[in-house]
């Protein structure tokens, strides 16, 4: 039921103002011209807590309808408040302050909705305040609220902090997206551009031991000094970074309509570029030929082949985490299960592992966790090659600890502050026995794989590979999902069925390689053995031709 109706309309107003500055009011000469001056709605507002009269009034409109629309949307939030003298009280004070700050009329509809949930309509609480709010409050795993907490800093609160939180709406968060979209345009164009300047700034010598002549190292002096003056190289923010952005609104901005600070969620809306997992794809000969060629990778997720592997285990055997890049390429645990996993969840007789720990790394810090999901900490059966890689591994690890005893013994004995080898039960360990920090399992996987000359993967993409020597041995995606531990079938299915199609061809090619033929071909034969086929001279002796 609509409330009293309060005095208001429109009406026509000069702005004009003498050299005082003041307005001229009836004194205008302009005033007897048709179309001069503009429109203005004044509208009796409900009275204050302290019975003070308030009166909306906004001005400058060049036609009477742009005003009496306004004015519509003012007298349209009044009537919500019906008789009640409270919820009538607060949307005066809404208009008031959207007078004050010459905001745009509140939607009625959205007034309505906050007025049914209970949301206060004069809060002036900011996005990028109640980004920290919520942050401050969650109680996720500390790498998620790591997150969460670089999404914020880096992109949300510069981005859209500004706004207040109950008028941030699905425009403001659409541009913000394209914002990014059109700061990875410069991004690249200047990366670009980086790298066509550095190509200016090389010399390379005809013969060997050459030095640039005078003239050529000044050249390249001023192509150098250019390229000081250029910005540096740096990263887009991608599509899938973009998801994870959003996500991070979307739950902070669902945290918000929990506390009854807003009712609706900008971010559900926002429509961005797909986020999808890059597809996994086997480095075949014309891939790698291609990366040799170019320097570029087919996708951000290359997988070695299982020849490939083996070069690499070849060249790994002399390294002291032998065992431990044997196990990620054949039972795909996670780098962070890897270094964090225990002894005491090994069963080298019965050949099952268990994933209990994991160690994350946080700006270069680390620290243990536990696996990422319920399913991460599966038990999943060992091969005997594992199991023997790994009771080797043990033997030289106690063998480590000796030493290590030995040697700090010693070192103590010159005066030095030398602990002895620390147990932490973990298989694997750095020189001490303590905790082995996960970025230098990296860092030795990439320097093996340069000295093998292999195409580059990532320490990540051994587990990939794991996935295809399940199928390859025979394995179906229930399989490959049942050993990396994945959530979901659907997940195993987007990450690898490309790559699973990929393998099958491979073994393909080399199952038709293993049938031996006399024949590859027609272009390949003897000139006399084609005659001999085109005669009709080669059918069998009953006068049926040979079976194809």
């Amino acid at each position: 039921m609509a409330g009293p109706r309060r005095a208001g309309g429109i009406t026509k107003r000069c702005e004009c103002r003498g050299g005082d500055g003041r307005r001229l009011g009836g004194r205008c000469p302009q005033l007897t011209k048709r179309n001069h001056g503009t429109f203005q709605l004044r509208q009796e507002l409900p009275a204050a807590a302290d019975g003070t009269r308030r009166v909306f009034r906004r001005t400058g409109y060049a036609q009477v309808k742009e005003a009496q629309g306004d004015l519509d949307k003012v007298r349209r939030l009044l009537d919500l408040a019906g008789d009640d003298e409270f919820y009538a009280r607060q949307i005066g004070d809404l208009l008031v302050e959207v007078q004050s700050d010459r905001a745009d009329i509140p939607d009625a509809a959205e007034v309505k909705r906050r007025l049914a949930g209970g949301v206060a309509l004069d809060s002036d609480t900011t996005v990028g305040e109640w980004l920290d709010t919520w942050l401050a409050a969650k109680k996720t795993k500390r790498r998620t609220t790591s997150g969460y907490e670089s999404h914020i800093r880096v992109h949300l609160r510069p981005g859209v902090g500004h706004y207040r939180l109950d008028r941030f709406n699905v425009g403001h968060a659409q541009a913000f997206f394209d914002n990014i979209d059109e700061q990875n345009e410069v991004i690249r164009a200047e990366n670009e551009r980086r790298r066509e300047q550095e190509a200016r700034c090389r010399w390379r010598s005809g013969t060997k031991g050459g030095r640039p002549s005078p003239e050529v190292s000044a050249r390249l002096a001023v192509e150098r000094e250019k390229l000081k003056a250029m910005p540096p190289y740096r990263k887009e923010t991608g599509p899938a970074t973009q998801q994870r952005i959003r996500a991070t609104l979307r739950a902070a901005l669902n945290g918000a309509i929990r506390k009854q600070l807003i009712t609706f969620n900008p971010a559900e809306w926002v429509e961005l570029a797909s986020g999808k997992r890059p597809k996994a794809k086997l480095w075949t000969p014309q891939h790698v030929e291609h990366w040799q060629r170019t320097g570029e990778r087919p996708s951000p997720v290359m997988v070695w082949t299982p020849e490939q592997l083996g070069q690499f285990l070849d060249e790994a055997e002399s390294s002291r985490l032998y065992a431990f890049y044997h196990l990620i390429a054949f039972r795909g645990l996670r780098r962070g299960e890897g270094v964090g996993q225990e002894w005491s969840y090994v069963d080298l007789d019965a050949g099952l592992i268990t994933p209990s720990k994991n160690l994350v790394v946080d700006n270069w810090a680390v620290f243990e966790d536990a696996p990422k999901t319920e399913e991460s900490q599966s038990t999943i059966a060992l091969d005997s090659l594992n199991v023997a890689v790994l009771r080797e591994h043990r033997a030289r690890q106690l063998v480590e600890r000796d030493e290590w005893n030995r040697h700090a013994a010693a070192e103590r004995a010159k005066g030095k502050d030398v602990a002895d080898w620390v147990d932490r039960g973990k298989v694997f360990v750095d020189v001490d026995g303590t905790w082995l920090h996960p970025e230098k399992v990296s860092e030795e996987f990439r320097r093996i794989y340069r000295r093998a000359g292999l195409p580059p993967i990532n320490l990540r993409d051994l587990r990939h590979l794991a996935a295809t020597l399940v199928h390859a041995g025979g394995g179906d995606i229930h399989a490959v999902k049942k050993v990396l531990r994945h959530t979901t079938i659907q997940l195993t299915s987007d990450t690898y069925t490309e790559l699973l199609e990929d393998v099958d061809r491979d073994i393909a090619e080399r199952a038709a390689g293993l049938v031996p033929r006399a024949r590859r071909g027609a272009e390949n034969e003897p000139v006399e053995q084609a005659e001999q086929a085109e005669d009709g001279s080669g059918e069998e002796e009953d006068g049926t031709e040979e079976d194809a």
